[in-house]
């Protein structure tokens, strides 16, 4: 048999990276050939999936550049990522990380506060969560949770989320004055396609675990929510951090145009790398490989 050339071993691993690619994408299928069929007609422009993995391939190379510039010239990058339920966030949240060295790039999704946290100043909970020099972190939902969820559940008070809209942008402008690149998405998806991806997650068992009683009210609140996202928008907006809307109704060219927008904000370039090489392997003539019992091994089922 003989030995892989080089070509032949870079076209296998292109072929497992485009493997990987469509086993994530399958979240996106349904187990219903008619709810296939009605999320289609809804969206009768689709991007050809060729097209999809082949953009998404080049702006994941140009993470791995970014990454490598953080990392490099001790940058703090910040980004959030906000939104309505199912809008989103997570598929796109996904892609950016799914190459990069997760020593470098770290999401953040906290739970709910605990008792104790919630007797903490508000912006508490968040700031262990900030990047050091050679970081970049993800927020999957941030400290705007009390603009929108907390806001419109009623697990806050007016009067808290006046005085969170009277600190938040001054606690940005810090973060921006302590040299973090803060940058902020809101992933906006229509009503039509809110409907339409909870009634896929009710009826995909795939995905029933991303259906939550609050999920389920944000669909009874939607004007509660508009309302709220807009009193957001205008007291938060500022120079320093400002906000960019992702039109999120087509999930590919959502992921896609958001990459590339956080690429455009942020100067990266190329950094110095040392030559890689491999070493040889030593080898000990004496050493003898010990059997191991058969019981250590995974069972080969496939």
């Amino acid at each position: 048999m003989r030995d892989a050339t080089p070509k032949d071993w870079l076209e296998a691993e292109l072929q497992d990276t485009l493997d990987e690619d469509i086993e994530i994408e399958l979240e996106d299928a349904t187990l219903s050939q008619e709810l296939s069929r009605i999320y289609r007609a809804a969206h009768p422009d689709a991007m050809p999936r060729a097209d999809y993995f082949r953009e998404l391939l080049r702006l994941q190379a140009e993470l791995i550049r970014l990454q490598d510039w953080v990392s490099y010239n001790k940058e703090k990058v910040v980004v959030i990522f906000e939104g309505r339920d199912s809008a989103g966030k997570g598929g796109a949240i996904k892609r950016i990380t799914q190459r990069l060295n997760p020593r470098v790039a770290r999401v953040v999704a906290l739970p709910a506060p605990s008792d104790r946290e919630k007797t903490q100043w508000y912006f508490q909970r968040y700031v262990p969560h900030l990047p050091a020099g050679g970081e970049i972190v993800l927020f999957d939902r941030s400290w705007y949770n009390r603009a929108g969820v907390e806001r419109v559940m009623g697990f806050t008070t007016e009067d808290q989320v006046e005085q969170f809209f009277r600190d938040v942008p001054e606690f940005e402008r810090m973060l921006v004055r302590s040299g973090i690149r803060l940058v902020k998405y809101w992933f906006s998806i229509t009503d039509e396609e809110q409907q339409m991806r909870f009634l896929m997650r009710i009826h995909d068992p795939l995905k029933q675990w991303k259906l939550s009683p609050m999920d389920l009210q944000a669909r009874v609140r939607w004007e509660d929510y508009t309302k709220a996202k807009e009193d957001m928008f205008e007291r938060t907006n500022i120079p320093e951090a400002p906000w960019y809307i992702v039109p999120g109704n087509d999930k590919k060219r959502a992921r896609l145009n958001c990459m590339a927008h956080l690429l455009s904000m942020i100067p990266y370039g190329d950094v110095p790398h040392e030559e890689i090489s491999l070493p040889d392997r030593v080898f000990n003539p004496d050493y003898e490989r010990e059997v191991l019992p058969p019981e250590l091994y995974v069972p080969q089922r496939y």
